[in-house]
């Protein structure tokens, strides 16, 4: 369904990422790890086209977007949902799921406030909340919601799991498991193994900009050599 090949990003003359490559497959949740600075954010970015790509191709459901504006790639059907969260803090928790709103897709659940309520129980009880008055952990939910408006094919999960208190990391984890269940495929970046190995089918690891590794989370919690040289503090 996503297919990034020979991806090379810049910021200014910093080359922040180099020939990186990956593919997610329809129905698969796949995560990107690595330190923190290793270029996961960019490699969002570079997706969603807030960060242009110097080189290389980007291909979503079989179109080319490397050269689309952020707007036309959320309108082909993938959605983001930036680690900085980014909800309208003046506007309540319905307007900012308005805010979201897309036309239904084909082959692909269609949400709507009360589903995503029933997802999310916590945004349910609050609806008329501004956003600025919500945790951190609320923010998050409220952010994934809205992007779930749009309808999306497949979602960019920029570090769900960041800043937030362990019970609702775990929240976290079933609601990535329960979209999966829905049909949806995801792609996240993240920091917490302990948290991808609950949700995640297979892991990419980059470090400085370039992909170091591949495989299966089976694979990856097989080999703890590759965890000491890429993810560990």
């Amino acid at each position: 369904m996503l297919s990034v090949s020979n991806l090379n990003t810049y910021y200014g003359r910093a080359h922040i990422l180099a020939d990186l490559s990956l593919e997610v497959r329809r129905g698969e949740v796949v995560v990107l790890l690595g330190r923190n600075g290793a270029g996961k954010s960019t490699t969002m970015k570079s997706v969603i086209g807030l960060v242009p790509a110097q080189s290389g191709t980007i291909t979503f459901d079989g179109t080319r977007i490397e050269r689309l504006s952020p707007h036309r790639i959320a309108q082909l059907g993938l959605g983001y949902v930036p680690e900085e969260r980014r909800i309208f803090t003046e506007l309540t928790v319905m307007e900012n799921l308005e805010v979201g709103r897309q036309k239904p897709r084909d082959g692909v659940p269609t949400w709507t406030p009360e589903r995503l309520f029933r997802l999310f129980p916590n945004l349910g009880e609050m609806r008329e909340r501004p956003g600025g008055r919500m945790s951190g952990g609320e923010q998050q939910m409220l952010t994934i919601a809205r992007t779930l408006m749009g309808n999306p094919r497949l979602i960019l999960l920029d570090e769900p799991s960041e800043g937030l208190a362990p019970v609702i990391v775990e929240q976290m984890a079933r609601t990535i498991l329960q979209l999966k269940a829905e049909g949806l495929t995801v792609l996240l970046s993240e920091q917490n193994l302990h948290f991808a190995q609950m949700v995640a089918d297979r892991a990419y690891i980059i470090e400085k900009g370039r992909i170091r590794y591949q495989g299966t989370m089976a694979e990856l919690a097989a080999d703890p050599a590759v965890h000491e040289q890429y993810l560990s503090v």
